[in-house]
């Protein structure tokens, strides 16, 4: 894919999100922060306690910190995998008129999403100054965790991207899917509020497996399990290899149908 035309795509797509906005780009920020707010204000005594008892010892900001890790990056995560599922209906004009490669088309919104995602992560660094939070040298496992989750994501939304041309409920699939996923993942709530017997459930949960890996680098500065994050890489390297094989094999029935 040409290096210019994917900086386009992405220069683009961010300019275009914000498009006859009066606060522009302040949406990016205000639907996450008002939903953590909400959930701060609601759960903060509660699951407060249950990090208490888990050995977290932030102060009064332990469930902040707790709750903005795993929002943001599941707001990364869902993100990437809604818009890449979508992205064939999403530019089938450009398909229509310029040779580009179907599979390195959605490059564009991990660029994007990540962008976001780091600006939304420098407003978090700021809280985090402010309550003065110990930083340690964990912090640089932060950007391999963040490859296994974008790996998983553009793995699946590939896959679905690809599916979705000929089946139109995988759209109202995917949005269900984020859904149940969303709350399956002890993101807004602690895993100890949950039967004793649910817990092995939540191993089968790849995103289980990365909050808690960002949980334990940025949070509670220890060095993650990177098993279940190599079983992650590997299947979802499997996956997307896959995704690229039916894709192949169909992109011309791919761009007719588009």
């Amino acid at each position: 894919m040409n290096l210019a035309l994917l900086y386009h795509l992405t220069r683009q797509d961010l300019v275009d999100r914000y498009a006859g906005s009066i606060l522009g780009a302040a949406w990016t920020f205000i639907m996450p922060l008002v939903n953590i707010l909400i959930f701060t204000l609601v759960f903060s005594r509660i699951m407060g306690m249950r990090l208490g008892e888990m050995g977290v010892e932030l102060g009064e900001y332990s469930y902040s910190v707790y709750l903005v890790i795993g929002v943001l990056a599941w707001n990364l995560f869902a993100n990437t995998l809604t818009r890449v599922t979508h992205v064939y209906h999403d530019k089938a004009a450009i398909i229509g008129k310029v040779n580009i490669s179907l599979f390195f088309l959605p490059l564009y919104i991990l660029l994007s999403e990540l962008v976001i995602y780091i600006i939304a992560n420098a407003f978090f660094l700021m809280f985090l100054f402010l309550i003065d939070f110990e930083f340690s040298w964990h912090w640089v496992w932060w950007p391999l965790i963040l490859l296994v989750q974008q790996t998983l994501a553009y793995a699946i939304g590939i896959i679905f991207a690809t599916l979705s041309v000929f089946i139109r409920d995988i759209k109202q699939f995917v949005g269900v899917l984020t859904q149940l996923w969303f709350w399956l993942t002890p993101i807004v709530y602690v895993i100890t509020i949950l039967p004793e017997n649910w817990k092995p459930l939540f191993l089968l949960n790849p995103f289980y497996h990365v909050v808690n890996a960002l949980r334990d680098a940025l949070m509670l500065q220890s060095t993650p399990n990177f098993m279940p994050l190599a079983g992650i890489m590997v299947i979802s390297s499997i996956m997307l290899w896959a995704g690229m094989k039916l894709g192949h094999r169909l992109e011309r029935d791919i761009r007719d149908f588009i």
